[in-house]
């Protein structure tokens, strides 16, 4: 995510997992914050962690923020 692209977690699905994507490039499915996390890492940003995912203006939640996952 070199190019500060948002990231966009979608809602959860009925497992609890949020899609999660990164401009056109799907990242992955986190069921919580350390998955987004390491996702990110991948992506570039390699302070990721649980906290900087809570706290990240550049991460659009949608269907509720970082607290919200299912089951």
């Amino acid at each position: 995510m070199t190019s500060e692209q948002p990231a966009v977690v979608y809602p959860a699905a009925e497992d609890g997992g949020r899609r999660v994507r990164v401009g056109d490039q799907f990242l992955g499915i986190a069921y919580g914050l350390l998955d987004v996390a390491e996702f990110l890492r991948r992506s570039g940003i390699e302070d990721a962690d649980p906290e900087y995912v809570r706290q990240s203006e550049t991460i659009e939640w949608r269907g509720g923020g970082p607290d919200v996952w299912g089951r």
